[in-house]
């Protein structure tokens, strides 16, 4: 919301000499913050002149510009006329004009010097309203200070800067939803007066004993709302006034016009600018009807089904049966109430009785509509948050007065007033409330006074008093409410800053130790963490390869997603991570590790609603029950993806791609720091390619995980590179299984002794059952095996591969013998030939 200060200083008493940046500083003690500051943006000799001479030159593209003499006066430093050229033509010798001089700088930086065009040096501008940031006159071009400063006498090399009022300030203030009072000037004069203690001048009181009261000759209006939301009428007052032989074209007055323009709208004609100026001036939204095109009474109603409507803006708009309409005769629709009017039914050219409206709508009907039509109107903005049911007679009595002045126009005697308004219920209120909630004394006769100056109405009868808040605050509905009007009126800055004793805690959980301890590893690592958004599709699904029917059934669908092109939750951390993975690709990082620890969905079962309960009530431990049983089971989950080299090259020599055996290597990592064994054995799933995939799993069978490289056909389809690997597993799985104490073995002084087997198994036998089967055959002596060899050849045989394991063998108490080493040696592949089909190598 922009604020000019001289409009409002109408409203609100301002000391002399006051400047913008200080009255912003007191709104922000009553909690209305800064956006910004505007105005005096044109710096430089900006000056009064007289056109002496103009010389229309014809140029050889068609266009005639002019060559002129204007006097300036002494602003260019030597009293001798200004050559000047210009390509406007709607002022003549003689004109007293607007001169910008060479060192000026106008709005948006655009700076003014000396320079040769079209033959001639031109020595400044001659400016139009535009160039200037002002409204135009309706002289579509230069501005001729005759006609727009008609009664000031000017002089050649006068400072035309306050002449055009182009040294007054605008604040820009950001309006929260609970304020909607203050998207007026004169909410926002009631507040710099609470915070200054300054006189405020309610514009609204005269207003309203000026008003007509309603009577039955006015305009037929009828409130048919058949489907109230939440049993709340849409429309509870609806004020109509008829204003005859209005001239439509008659020239908005220049400071209205100015006004419009400094608050961020845009003139456009008489009638639109006089209701977007009591809205902007009062709050209170208007709109004006050619009366000649309203065919029977006006009845506002709910939209049926299937009905269209075509909108102000040209759009022809489908509507919803929630949407609240004002029709004429309860059949064609006049406009979408408090969000856009119809476009059948506005004032043109032609228009000379207009029919005003001011109403007052449901603010979530208002809000709900301007959502579902991606309508976001400056009335809507004011509904949604709330208006003042009490003010709609007062400002259409200033919207009357408005066109009569500068319009000719005739008001009807005629005035409907439906009013089913009700009052604001009284809170019960403990004055003492306020210093024990703040933290801070304050006694009872402030507390009143700043209630009062709020616009509440206080009765202190009793230890406990009644309270009414005012119209316009539908903010206020509970003793806290009041508490916060005082300690914000009295001044935040005020209560003192106490810092708590925090209790002494037990630190952090064991889960949220190991999720510690997994970053920490992954990042020394050199992975990098990531978080995305949780929001998938269908097709992302089908992307990876996922069986479409299987993931449907495991996720849910967003009521409202934030984007229609994502409305599931994601079953996968790789399903999202890719797409943060394809950014740091396309912005030049070709060796690229990230991980990320995030909540998936695993849904069991058709998708459940849940169940709600009302705003402000808590639920029953029953209910409470029920909504956490519709919530699906989210399980946290730890994604990783590589592509790129993983040992970097250099001047070293060459590098290694991260390949399958990088995303095993990590995952086997994080259960050893976990000090959860795992077992590892191939696997043939999406979105992995099968032959490079591993599964991971507890050694009850509870399954962790899968790790490698991803498939070609996903590759492509999500356009990664090559031989891409990632991984994903359950961490709450590897966590749950963590929570135990660990003994730690001590280290023994014994000398340890090594043996090394080769073994010759079938090609599709995998390594990891070979070791198994090794380690369970070996005894409790074996303290370490590893695969240091594998090899598939001719001397292997033909469909077999030979692998090679180093094994460690150690006792606690004393030194092995050669002879015990060969017995578990030969244990072990014995139980390997066992288990796999095994045959020791010669």
């Amino acid at each position: 919301m922009r604020i000019p200060l001289d409009w409002l200083g109408e409203y609100a008493a301002l000391p002399a000499g006051v400047t913008g940046a200080e009255v912003a500083a007191s709104l922000v003690r009553v909690g209305l913050e800064e956006e910004g500051l505007h105005g005096g943006e044109i710096t430089g000799p900006l000056v009064v002149g007289k056109v002496l001479s103009k010389e229309p030159e014809p140029q050889k593209n068609g266009k005639t510009i002019n060559w002129c003499s204007v006097d300036v006066g002494e602003a260019n430093g030597t009293g001798a006329p200004q050559g000047i050229v210009c390509g406007a033509h709607n002022f003549e010798v003689g004109d007293l004009v607007v001169v910008v001089l060479p060192g000026a700088e106008l709005p948006g930086g655009f700076a003014i010097s000396a320079r040769k065009t079209y033959g001639h040096v031109s020595a400044g501008m001659i400016c139009a309203a535009d160039e200037l940031g002002l409204p135009d006159d309706g002289s579509g071009g230069i501005i001729r200070l005759a006609e727009r400063v008609p009664d000031v006498v000017l002089e050649p090399g006068q400072d035309a800067i306050p002449l055009l009022g182009l040294d007054r300030e605008t604040i820009e203030i950001n309006v929260t939803p609970d304020r909607g009072y203050c998207f007026a000037i004169r909410g926002v004069a009631r507040e710099y007066a609470l915070s200054e203690g300054n006189d405020f001048t309610d514009p609204v009181a005269g207003l309203a004993a000026a008003a007509p009261p309603g009577n039955a000759q006015g305009p037929q209006v009828r409130i048919e709302d058949d489907a109230p939301l939440r049993g709340v009428v849409g429309c509870d007052r609806f004020v109509a006034r008829v204003v005859r032989g209005v001239d439509v074209s008659a020239p908005t007055p220049t400071w209205m016009a100015t006004r419009l323009t400094e608050a961020g709208m845009r003139p456009i004609s008489l009638p639109v600018d006089v209701t977007n100026y009591v809205m902007l001036g009062l709050g209170q939204p208007l709109h004006a009807y050619d009366l000649a095109t309203i065919d029977g009474p006006i009845v506002v109603r709910r939209a049926r089904v299937g009905e269209k409507l075509k909108t102000l803006d040209g759009s022809e708009r489908s509507l919803f049966p929630e949407d609240l309409l004002i029709t004429d005769g309860g059949e064609r629709g006049l406009g979408i109430a408090g969000v856009m009017g119809g476009f059948d039914s506005e004032v043109s050219d032609v228009t000379t009785d207009v029919l005003i409206e001011g109403a007052h709508f449901d603010p979530i009907t208002v809000a709900r509509s301007a959502r579902r039509h991606k309508l976001p109107s400056e009335a809507s903005k004011r509904f949604e948050r709330g208006v003042d049911p009490q003010l709609a007679p007062a400002a259409v009595e200033l919207v009357v007065q408005l066109l009569v002045k500068f319009g000719g126009g005739t008001p009807d005697a005629g005035v409907t007033d439906v009013n089913h308004t009700a009052t604001a219920p009284a809170i019960s209120f403990d004055p003492g409330l306020a210093s024990r909630l703040v933290g801070m004394p304050y006694d009872d006769d402030q507390v009143a006074k700043v209630l009062q100056d709020v616009g509440c109405d206080v009765d202190r009868d009793g230890a406990t008093w009644s309270v009414t808040p005012p119209s316009w605050r539908p903010d206020l509905h509970t003793g806290p409410d009041l508490v916060e009007e005082v300690a914000r009126v009295v001044g935040y800055e005020k209560i003192p800053s106490v810092l708590p004793t925090p209790p002494g805690g037990r630190g952090l959980t064991h889960g949220q130790h190991m999720r510690r301890l997994v970053a920490n590893l992954l990042a020394a690592q050199g992975f990098s963490e990531i978080w995305s958004a949780p929001f998938t599709s269908d097709e992302r699904h089908a992307a990876l390869g996922y069986p479409m029917d299987a993931a449907r059934e495991r996720t849910v669908r967003i009521a409202n997603p934030l984007s229609e092109e994502q409305p599931l939750m994601r079953i996968s951390l790789l399903s999202t991570m890719v797409d943060a993975l394809k950014r740091n690709i396309a912005r030049g990082f070709k060796d690229v590790a990230l991980f990320e620890q995030g909540l998936v969905l695993a849904q069991e079962g058709p998708q459940q609603p849940a169940p709600s309960s009302p705003v402000g009530v808590q639920p029953d431990p029953a209910l409470l029950q029920r909504i956490r049983a519709a919530v699906p089971r989210q399980p946290r989950h730890l994604g990783l993806l590589m592509t790129g080299e993983s040992v970097r090259s250099g001047w070293w020599g060459g590098g290694r791609p991260a390949d399958w055996s990088d995303a095993v290597a990590a995952v086997r990592g994080i259960a050893e720091a976990l000090a959860v064994p795992v077992q590892v054995a191939a696997a043939d799933v999406a979105p992995y390619h099968p032959g490079r995939c591993a599964e991971f799993a507890l050694a009850d069978g509870t399954l962790v995980g899968h790790a490698g490289e991803l498939h070609p056909k996903v590759l492509q389809q999500l356009g990664l590179p090559a031989r891409t690997v990632g991984a994903e597993i359950d961490l709450d799985v590897l966590i749950a299984a963590s929570d135990r104490p660990v003994t730690s073995a001590p280290i023994s002084t014994l000398p340890a002794a090594t043996s090394d087997v080769a073994l010759v198994v079938d090609r599709g036998v995998v390594a990891a059952s070979v070791e198994s089967a090794l380690r369970d055959g070996a005894g409790t002596l074996l303290e370490s095996i590893h695969l240091f060899d594998a090899y598939q050849g001719d001397q292997a045989g033909a469909g077999k591969k030979s692998l090679a394991y180093r094994m460690t063998f150690r006792a606690p108490d004393r030194t092995l013998t050669t002879e015990e080493v060969n017995a578990a040696r030969d244990s072990a592949v014995a139980a390997a030939g066992a288990a796999t089909g095994a045959v020791q190598r010669a």
